[in-house]
């Protein structure tokens, strides 16, 4: 928490004294509009993660059995530690410092940068520094995964929606599927066998594209330019 704290104060420093701004710019003052696409956000995330074990599963001839030595305490920890990682992860790549490269550079290229420094970030989080194959899979996954929460920053000017499809994804990914560092959760794998060939290609392809994907689609036909970078091309014209 503290460090959460910390970082909202260097966001203030780093808006203030770059941009003349205030932490209003990052969007997370609620608004009609911003509350229902953070909405949409949870739903469609959480729904592709379910949609993408559920797959995971049939292809691999696995199940999903319920831990019953679960308890409410383990998840109120979980659900916090998620709440924790994905706002400190935000705050690093879609708040101010992003703030500060669109208005300099436009939009596309901080929205790239962004992505490129989330997908190295995930290299030393995911400590596989040295392992090519990992380190190419987790760049492209977390890599187009930044792009997404940037570019839902950029076009609806509010971190609200990529929390919302951060969160979406990452809690039921650790908490429900138990896929993650804070060990078994509310579901456990059970049998199977690894997937392999085109199976495992196709569900790799899911998950690395499936959410990306829509989410680009809808904020392509859902809103035009970011107003921070029509703002500097107007006072460059």
């Amino acid at each position: 928490m503290i460090g959460i704290v910390v970082e909202v104060a260097l966001s203030w420093v780093i808006l203030r004294y770059m941009a003349k701004k205030d932490l209003k710019v990052l969007g997370l003052t609620p608004t009609k509009k911003s509350l229902a696409e953070f909405g949409l956000g949870l739903l469609v995330a959480s729904t592709m993660c379910l949609l993408y074990y559920q797959l995971t599963a049939i292809a691999s001839g696995s199940y999903w059995t319920l831990n019953e030595s679960y308890s409410f305490n383990a998840f109120i920890q979980s659900f916090w530690y998620v709440t924790k990682s994905v706002l400190f992860e935000e705050l690093i790549f879609r708040g101010a410092i992003l703030y500060v490269l669109i208005s300099r550079i436009g939009a596309k290229k901080a929205c790239w940068i962004s992505a490129i420094f989330f997908g190295i970030y995930h290299w030393f989080s995911y400590g596989i520094i040295g392992n090519l194959q990992p380190m190419v899979f987790v760049f492209l996954l977390t890599g187009t995964w930044g792009l997404m929460f940037a570019y839902a920053y950029a076009k609806t000017e509010s971190m609200l929606l990529p929390i919302a499809l951060h969160f979406g994804w990452n809690a039921v990914n650790l908490i429900v599927f138990s896929q993650g560092n804070i060990g078994d959760q509310l579901l456990v794998g059970v049998g199977g066998k690894p997937l392999d060939g085109m199976v495992s290609l196709a569900m790799f392809i899911l998950q690395w594209l499936g959410l990306p994907v829509i989410v680009f689609l809808y904020l392509k036909f859902n809103h035009s330019t970011n107003k921070v970078e029509k703002a500097v091309k107007d006072d460059k014209a």
